[in-house]
């Protein structure tokens, strides 16, 4: 093998970054296990103390100088289905930003069109609302200019006038559309950091107008659609000297420390019998204490403290050099102290601490600077963020440093002017949110109300303040056009589901390899297990959340990665069967196999690829650990069983064996005439195909999931088993307005699925509450006694819908125009890549014509997002097995150029059929365990999996071959009626 030692280097240092980003993994775990143990009492477990003692080491180093925050950014974590939490996807609402830009104008033709576009909009969720309006504006009034409702002070200097054209106004409209997402993208971000959540996940949404936030852990969804759906709150400040504030400080701090010293005092005095309650009290956050807010020490502590001197207990607080600030550890101390009785006693009602939103690192250690703002409660601020007209971020021409413009309107501007000239040489404070993003300090009194902001900004801090200042001036609230909660019983119970699934595969895959290879099948699962701790390391180190979805593509890459072992040992298997040393074999072999082994990874990414970017959610999870596992295999397959086998070679190992007694013989001799029977594949396939659809139409068409139909989606248990067609009847007659409702079972006969499409189209959080107080409203009219109870929730938009069939429909077919291209970049005919193409879209048609046939006899899934990534996988899988059976074609008609294609194809589908059956019995027990023991939240992709490996296996036989033989083309048919039986050469296999 060529170039060994740049494979073991770099084996070695894959590894080795493997293993150090799986230790922080299990680093994390053990501190997350110490905060349980800390916090449990009685075997309860108390999530405040929980969450208070992570706090306190999050700062703290855990692994060597790496702190648990560094460690758990780090660590391979838990999607939500595993781990429990919320999952929302959010819309920046146009609409008002169209109103706002018009200033709010109340013309007659353009608020008729504003209505038009939302109706419209409920027909045509996918289509910009931008578009619809102005598609609305021109019927309304088809004679009219937008530029007459738009051309205002505000939007002069965008560039429109009473002249500009309806293209020019809708393309600042847009323009202003898109930078409202940006800014509330950076909003939500920083509500999200400052939530308490660990490991929030928020990010755009390609090519939509839409942001994705994951929280795990939450529990609370009302405060969540509050935090993510709160409008903006933009203000201008005055803020407080230092000198100015100084003596309250002072002041307060006396008395703070003198409480303490007497509450430490009365600690030591206290008898022990009480010492376990105090620290309960204090770690469970009981704000009546002023020491359960400051002193969080034992009692050891507590008795050396009450001989020392009076304490400064705010000088231990506000460490932060050279200016008022703190600790990022310390802030949720100071904000307790804050908000204490003692503290609002003591500060004036017109001075308020509000926290820089921004850390700075000074000597490694991270500070939060705190400003005192003049701020009395229940008064406005002197400027909102409403007379903002404009801000961008750019550099100074004089020097050169990054600042930021900002314009305001001509009210806006008055305001301005008063309060610069009342703060010169002071200090105005920029605040959004309750936090301080900028607080520059004022030069001159500035009129016109134009202005900038210089500071120590790169010029993205300086954009992203621009984006701040603007987020006041036009409202663009968001909507929730997608939901899911998914309760922690639940999330743990699918955690052992994806475990038993995971090794219940493994296992079955490691005794199959073990007793069809021999030898070599402990080398292929020795191989196996490292491949699988190559991916989970690629997955620490990208800090993935591994969800079910996660799961199920990790198994199929675990069997895709005993697949490239079967190919590679049943060529080195026919090299010794014709007579080679068992070097020449090996060598022979690996260097035969590979090329069939790369095609066949390069179809797999290509799958990866576009599910990772037309996938959102649970597909996208999938993909990404396919797409992984990829490179993992190939590397574990190809080059580290060959440095084992070969080193067992070398050192003289003739025990080394590629089959046992059971296996030697098996599929040998086979000599099956598959070619002559593809009419009858034909045939059999488009009746099964005819009567799938058939059955669809007669069932109403297919069985979408939530995601594809729009609607709400719950999980409710129950304390009893319940029947699923008496819920569904009750809830649909009776409470959902006769909208389309499914009802069954999830997981057990106690426990149900209800969907329904009751309220779709209205996506706000009133008809979210409306539907679930309707749905147990009916449950409790006939099952009060059994306790209902939601244990998950979600809801897809229709908007959402519309976007996953569009690009559903568009994955598959990308997927097959990619696929047709590199074949016939591989192959150099058009034949192959149309024979190929033709037989993954009859394995598709086959898998979903499947569907309504096991409806009929009772098996009822759906058809969602994972049934696509199924759909998409089943051709990966199909994929494989053509292309090692076209190379082996292409092998046969090198080495044997008398032959004709029809004289091959026989021979070659023979020679690959033991790999063919190998392959199918692994990846098939893989799902099917998947299918036992994944769960409901799988069943309808292992489902799929199973029809699609079947299938797969069937077409690449009975479909993709033989179709090439019958497209060939006139010259090869020529050939083909010329020679009879008896004189055309007959293919050697023995040359190979």
């Amino acid at each position: 093998m060529r170039n060994k030692g740049l494979i073991i280097t770099l084996t070695l240092l894959v590894s080795a970054l493997c293993i150090y980003f799986l230790s922080l993994t299990l680093v994390s775990r053990g501190v997350q296990k110490d905060a349980a143990s800390y916090a449990s009492r009685g075997g309860q477990l108390n999530e405040k103390a929980r969450q208070h003692y992570l706090d306190s080491v999050w700062r703290a180093p855990v692994f060597g100088p790496l702190t648990y925050k560094d460690v758990r950014q780090s660590e391979l974590g838990l999607g939500l289905d595993l781990n429990g939490g919320m999952h929302v996807t959010l819309e920046v609402s146009p609409v008002e930003i169209v109103r706002a830009m018009s200033g709010n104008s109340k013309d007659a033709a353009f608020n008729k069109a504003i209505e038009q576009a939302q109706e419209l909009r409920k027909t045509n969720p996918s289509t910009p609302f931008t578009t619809l309006f102005a598609q609305a504006f021109r019927d309304v009034a088809p004679n009219d200019k937008l530029a007459r409702v738009f051309a205002n002070t505000t939007n002069k200097s965008r560039g429109i006038d009473i002249n500009s054209t309806n293209e020019k106004v809708i393309g600042e409209i847009n323009k202003e559309v898109d930078e409202a997402i940006d800014r509330s993208f950076n909003i939500l971000r920083s509500r999200i950091d400052k939530f308490g959540t660990s490991q929030p996940s928020i990010q755009r949404v390609k090519g939509t107008g839409r942001i994705q936030i994951e929280l795990p852990g939450v529990d609370n969804p009302d405060r969540v659609r509050k935090l993510v759906q709160g409008q903006a709150k933009l203000e201008f400040w005055e803020v407080w000297r230092q000198d100015e504030f100084a003596p309250y400080l002072n002041q307060l701090n006396q008395v703070l420390s003198a409480k303490e010293t007497a509450a430490a005092t009365t600690a030591a005095a206290t008898p022990a019998t009480n010492d376990t309650t105090a620290t309960a009290a204090a770690a469970t956050g009981d704000s009546t204490s002023l020491a359960s807010q400051l002193a969080k020490k034992n009692t050891a502590t507590a008795k050396a403290d009450s001989a020392a001197p009076q304490k400064n207990v705010l000088g231990s607080l506000f460490t932060m050099p050279g200016t008022l600030g703190a600790n990022i550890r310390d802030t949720a101390r100071v904000n307790a102290v804050l908000r204490s009785p003692d503290t609002r006693a003591v500060l004036p009602s017109n001075l308020t601490f509000m926290w820089g939103v921004k850390p700075d690192v000074i000597d490694g250690q991270e500070y939060l600077q705190l400003y005192a703002i003049r701020k009395s409660r229940d008064v406005e601020a002197p400027i909102g963020g409403e007379v903002i007209s404009d801000a961008r971020g750019d550099f100074d021409q004089m020097s050169g440093r990054a600042e930021v413009s900002m314009q305001m309107n001509p009210g806006g501007a008055r305001k301005w002017q008063r309060l610069t000239a009342a703060n010169i040489g002071r200090q105005v404070a920029i605040v959004l949110d309750d936090n301080v993003y900028s607080a520059p300090v004022v030069q001159a009194e500035i009129a016109g109300g134009n202005s900038s902001i210089s500071g120590n900004f790169t010029i993205e801090e300086a954009q992203d303040l621009a984006n701040i200042l603007k987020a006041g001036k036009l409202p663009a609230p968001t909507r929730i056009v997608e939901e899911a909660i998914v309760g922690p019983s639940l999330g743990k119970e699918a955690t052992n589901q994806g475990l038993y699934s995971t090794l219940g595969g493994l296992g079955i895959i490691m005794v199959f390899m073990a007793i069809y290879y021999g030898r070599a099948g402990l080398v292929a699962d020795a191989v196996l297990l490292f491949n699988l701790f190559l991916i989970m390391g690629v997955l620490a180190q990208l800090s993935f959340a591994l969800t079910l979805p996660g799961i199920a593509g990790l198994l199929l890459v675990i069997a895709a990665s005993v697949d490239a072992n079967v190919l590679i040992f049943e060529r080195i298997r026919e090299e010794l069967d014709h007579g080679l040393s068992p070097t020449d074999a090996i060598n022979k072999g690996y260097s035969r196999a590979t090329s069939a082994i790369f095609d066949s990874n390069v179809t797999q990414l290509i799958i990866a690829l576009i599910l990772g970017f037309f996938g959102t959610g649970p597909v996208q999870n999938f993909a990404i650990t396919l797409g992984i596992g990829v490179f993992t295999s190939f590397l574990s397959a190809v080059y580290v069983s060959r440095l084992i086998i070969e080193r067992m070679v070398k050192n003289g190992n003739t025990k080394l064996s590629f089959s046992t007694a059971l296996s030697h013989n098996l599929f040998k001799g086979i000599n099956l005439d598959i070619v002559g029977k593809r009419k009858i594949a034909y045939v059999a396939s488009t009746v099964f195909i005819i009567i799938g659809f058939v059955l669809m139409y007669l069932q109403g068409g297919p069985n979408l999931g939530v995601d594809f139909r729009g609607g709400r989606e719950y999980i409710v248990s129950f304390n009893q088993p319940i029947v699923a067609s008496d819920v569904r009847d009750l809830l649909t007659n009776d409470y959902f307005g006769g909208a389309g409702t499914e009802v069954k079972t999830f997981g057990s006969e106690s426990r149900l699925r209800i969907t329904t499409g009751y309220l779709a189209a209205d996506e706000s959080a009133d008809a979210d509450n409306q539907v679930e107080a309707a749905m147990f409203k009916g449950l409790n009219s006939k099952y009060s006694a059994l306790n209902p109870t939601k244990v998950s929730s979600s809801k897809v938009g229709a908007t959402i819908a519309d976007d996953i069939k569009r690009t559903s429909v568009l994955s598959l077919g990308l997927t097959l125009l990619a696929i047709f291209v590199y074949v016939l970049f591989r192959f150099e005919k058009w034949q192959y890549s149309m024979a190929a193409v033709v037989a993954l879209f009859h394995d598709a048609l086959l898998v979903i014509a499947c569907f309504p046939i096991a409806r009929a006899f009772g098996l009822n899934y759906e058809m969602d997002q994972v049934f696509v990534a199924a759909i998409l996988t089943t051709i990966g899988f199909s994929m494989n097995d053509t292309i090692v059976i076209y190379d082996r074609i292409r092998e046969y008609l090198r080495e044997n150029k008398h032959l004709t294609f029809a004289q091959v194809v026989n021979p070659a589908l023979n020679s690959t059929f033991s790999r063919t059956m190998i392959t199918f019995t692994t990846v098939f027990l893989v799902m099917l365990v998947l299918y036992i023991f994944g769960g409901e939240t799988l069943r309808s992709f292992s489902f799929a999996m199973i029809l699609g490996i079947i299938f797969g296996t069937y077409s690449s036989l009975y479909i993709a071959a033989p179709l090439i033989l019958d497209t060939y083309g006139r010259k090869e048919k020529e050939r083909l009626n010329t020679a009879t039986d008896a004189d055309a050469p007959k293919l050697s296999t023995a040359q190979v």
